[in-house]
């Protein structure tokens, strides 16, 4: 039996931040990790881009990842790659876990627990591709494994479905080696990547990207010959007459990510359907008592920099718990925080007003020109921000203590866009 007050799943960068956090605040902590490394999916993203908002650089993904490594073998933190887990019961005090790895199985007995399991791609399947199941049809980051890790170049003539960003950068780089990227096809009527990399992964390349588009079918029996591309109406349904075949050898998918939460479902964790991810406060505790999340795993973010900002809460907040520092979710007076018009989500999703300083992040619903982010409670508006212009793949980052506004615990707090 191996006892822990902080125990990690995930080893990318939100777990490597939760756990120097937690460390930090004199818990004893142990992270475990499926694959055989930490540094999660950073380890292939060789661009760079990363590390402008925390370090005030830009570094190449494995970089990024390096300094948080680092940081978490100095203060020579126990953990366990190609771990797995396989259980988790739920104590009078704590959790019980038992894990999969090449020691064996064993149980882990800890006061906290924070799921850092990050987010996976969608398939081809769950986006309704219909044909038949040739080689050569891949997600974005399995393309980006092949040429970044294991060298091997997956295409020569390649569409790409999705304008997320791992598409956009794949579009580069497939580019740069070599292949012709025929065009980039989204099915809504704005790009769903940042706008620095439509500028720097298509525009500077000239690879045509095509709105309102997407592949209704793709043909082939070994490996992929062809793919149908339909024109799309508002309601993102196929419109019948528009069909062409577009002959290539490669169709990438970047139409978008999942929260991996699997582990929270097992422990009843209560969902955002908004966002995949679990219910939290302004600590980052789920529905259940001792449970926090961050990263991916909560909401998926556009800048890793946010990713491990949200660890390092749950670390805190994870340390601060077992000291018995922070409240009991279903006992504590908190305030409800409402995405009303114009936004597509909200984290967290509700806060104890007392706690000071809070971090709320937020996407719009749809693209806003010149617009105020209005935030009320009940019918008071106690605060009112500007923003040039709002799109839903640029996630947002506020601070706010609701104390000051003289919130009160018990009562709603709701936000909506207002276009100018």
């Amino acid at each position: 039996m191996i006892d822990v007050d902080v125990l990690v799943i995930g080893g990318g960068p939100a777990g490597l931040a939760a756990a120097i956090a937690a460390k930090d605040e004199g818990a004893r902590v142990m992270l475990i990790e499926r694959e055989a490394r930490t540094g999660g999916i950073l380890k292939q993203c060789i661009h760079d881009g990363f590390g402008l908002v925390r370090f005030r650089e830009q570094l190449t993904g494995p970089e990024y990842a390096e300094r948080f490594i680092k940081d978490f073998e100095d203060r020579d933190i126990e953990s366990r790659t190609l771990c797995f887990v396989s259980r988790i019961e739920k104590q009078d005090r704590g959790l019980l876990l038992t894990v999969v790895s090449r020691k064996g199985v064993d149980k882990i007995r800890t006061e906290s627990l924070i799921l850092a399991t990050g987010c996976r791609e969608r398939t081809a399947r769950q986006v309704f591709i219909h044909g038949t199941r040739p080689a050569g049809i891949f997600t974005a980051g399995a393309a980006q494994h092949y040429i970044n890790i294991l060298g091997q170049q997956p295409a020569r003539r390649a569409v790409i479905l999705g304008s997320g960003d791992i598409g956009l950068i794949m579009a580069r780089r497939l580019t740069l080696e070599g292949a012709e990227v025929l065009g980039v096809y989204e099915a809504k009527p704005a790009p769903s990547g940042l706008s620095r990399n439509i500028q720097q992964c298509l525009k500077d390349f000239d690879i045509p990207l095509y709105l309102s588009s997407t592949v209704t079918r793709v043909f082939g029996e070994d490996r992929l010959k062809a793919v149908e591309i339909c024109d799309v109406d508002n309601d993102m349904r196929p419109l019948e007459g528009s069909e062409k075949v577009v002959e290539c050898d490669t169709l990438i998918l970047s139409v978008g990510l999942i929260p991996e939460n699997e582990l929270a479902r097992t422990l009843d964790i209560t969902l955002d359907p908004r966002t995949g991810g679990p219910v939290c406060d302004g600590n980052l505790m789920t529905s259940v008592e001792g449970v926090f999340c961050c990263g991916n795993a909560l909401h998926v973010n556009d800048l890793v920099d946010y990713v491990s900002e949200s660890g390092e809460c749950a670390g805190r907040s994870a340390a601060a718990y077992c000291r018995r520092e922070s409240s009991d979710p279903s006992k504590a007076a908190t305030v409800e925080l409402h995405p009303g018009e114009g936004l597509h989500y909200l984290v967290p999703q509700h806060l104890d007003p007392e706690q000071g300083r809070s971090i709320l992040y937020f996407r719009s619903s749809r693209v806003f020109g010149e617009c105020s982010f209005v935030v009320k409670a009940g019918e008071r508006e106690i605060l009112r921000k500007k923003y040039p212009f709002l799109r839903p793949p640029e996630m947002e980052r506020l601070e706010i203590d609701f104390g000051g506004y003289s919130v009160k615990p018990g009562s709603s707090v709701s936000f909506e866009v207002e276009e100018l």
